[in-house]
């Protein structure tokens, strides 16, 4: 059903209920009106005759027949346009317009009270004769119930029912006119369709606030939608560069894989020592394979990760955390950590321990010194709004041509056994905290340094994240010292 429809019956069946309240409360109030009047009446007529109707009685109590006759006739003379009845012990008399001899007058009245005559109404006023035992009534029509009220009476409800369909109908026209830009919305909506056609809702006013107010609503859930689609369309891409990156990182050394297990099982009799070195280089790019898979999902994790998973970090806790599991894999290291406690950034924490482990991991692989020790220094400390985080190593240092690219994915040295993504994630992560990392000297000039800062504050995700989605089909095996594990 429409909603001017709808509008048009409501206020069909809401105005001839007005109507007939508004009326019988105007005849309620008229009515009263009219008793009052004439109550007031009956009052005045009741103290004037009063006195010749104790006459009267008298006068018929103590025997005097013409007296009495006197009295009455001018006790009906000073009645009036009222009707008189003095009822006595003995006596009842009677004139004016006034019920029938049959209508039972009520008794102990302390006002006057309405008496039915058939279909006939009457006031009815009772005073007691102060001196006698009679009482005096005196009546009149009661105009409340004549003719003229009665057709007032009629009219009002004839009224409720000619404003039931006239209300109706004007209800319902101007339903259809006030509805009508929700229905030029209706029709602009229509055909928007957002999964086959990138036409949205264009911003129009109407002077309507609610139909402003549910066009806005739509174009917020379009908005949404396009922004959930967009996400989706990342996500498969994300899957689909993960794929193919991984079928082209992993052709060589699978194949290499392929060609030790061949040796072994064409040479049953292989020499020991042979023997040996094919299993080591099985176990190199078994490790190799583990390494660049894991590297290849958490790339994949931080391009699809949501801002619900960002919250304050304390990067103290998160960095010691990271020199502790160093340490482990390293014991012969020598790492320090120099973190200033109670450091906090709005960030990701898995993606900021990713970040510091890294770090830690590319220093240890390639910032060893001539004699193969590590020396490596792990700073975390304050900058203006920043957070200033620095790895500093004793090793070849990177040169500055290759300083730029070394962050990009499948970077690998010469003798590189890592994945080549490792500093490429250090970059991911950094972007997706909205901060920068760069490569440098260290500060003694022996070794590297890598600083990454990072806003204390927080921010945005970046609107595009892609760092695996350019993976897909690169081959960029470029030849520098320094790259990730």
């Amino acid at each position: 059903m429409r909603l001017s429809t709808r509008v048009g019956l409501a206020v069909g069946c809401t105005v001839p209920l007005l109507v007939l309240a508004s009326g019988w409360l105007l005849l309620h109030l008229v009515a009263r009106d009219l008793h009052r009047a004439e109550d007031q009446h009956l009052h005045e007529r009741a103290v004037a005759v009063a006195p010749d109707a104790r006459s009267l009685l008298r006068a018929t109590e103590n025997g005097r027949p013409r007296a009495a006759d006197t009295r009455e006739r001018k006790l009906f003379s000073a009645a009036l346009d009222v009707g008189v009845r003095v009822v006595g012990p003995d006596a009842d008399f009677r004139g004016g317009p006034q019920p029938g001899p049959l209508v039972t007058l009520p008794r102990g009245t302390a006002g006057p009270v309405t008496v039915r005559d058939g279909t006939r109404s009457w006031r009815a006023l009772a005073r007691p004769l102060h001196g006698t035992t009679g009482t005096l009534w005196v009546f009149s029509a009661d105009t409340a119930d004549r003719t003229q009220v009665r057709l007032v009476r009629r009219r009002v409800t004839l009224t409720a029912l000619l404003a039931a369909p006239l209300s109706g109908l004007l209800a319902w026209g101007l339903a259809s006119g006030a509805s009508t830009p929700l229905r030029r919305l209706t029709r602009r909506t229509a055909g928007l369709d957002p999964r086959t056609s990138s036409t949205r809702l264009e911003e129009r006013r109407t002077g309507v606030t609610e139909v402003d107010e549910l066009a806005a609503t739509l174009r917020t859930v379009l908005a949404r939608y396009d922004e959930q689609a967009a996400r989706t369309a990342e996500a498969l891409d994300t899957a689909r560069s993960f794929s193919a990156a991984a079928a082209h990182e992993l052709r060589t050394p699978l194949m290499s894989v392929g060609t030790n297990l061949d040796i072994l099982a064409d040479h049953p009799g292989l020499p020991a020592a042979d023997r040996t070195e094919v299993l080591a280089d099985l176990r190199r790019e078994h490790a190799r394979l583990l390494g660049l898979l894991v590297m290849l999902r958490e790339l994949g994790r931080g391009d699809l990760v949501e801002a619900e998973a960002f919250r304050r970090v304390d990067l103290a806790d998160v960095a010691d955390a990271a020199v502790a599991e160093a340490r482990r894999r390293a014991p012969d290291a020598e790492i320090t950590l120099d973190a200033d406690p109670g450091l906090t950034v709005h960030g990701w924490e898995p993606g900021l321990r990713l970040l510091l482990d890294n770090l830690l991991g590319n220093a240890l692989a390639h910032g060893r010194d001539e004699r193969g020790r590590a020396w490596i220094h792990l700073g975390v400390r304050p900058a203006a709004d920043q957070v200033l985080i620095t790895v500093d190593d004793h090793g070849p240092g990177v040169p500055p041509d290759a300083r730029s690219r070394i962050f990009e994915r499948f970077q690998r040295g010469p003798d590189s056994a890592g994945s080549g993504l490792g500093l490429t994630l250090v970059a991911q992560q950094a972007a997706l905290h909205r901060g920068s990392v760069t490569a440098t000297d260290a500060p003694d000039g022996v070794g590297a340094r890598f600083e990454v800062r990072l806003p204390s504050g927080g921010g945005a995700l970046p609107g595009r994240r892609d760092w695996l989605i350019g993976t897909a089909g690169a081959n960029r095996s470029q030849s520098f010292p320094k790259e990730a594990p």
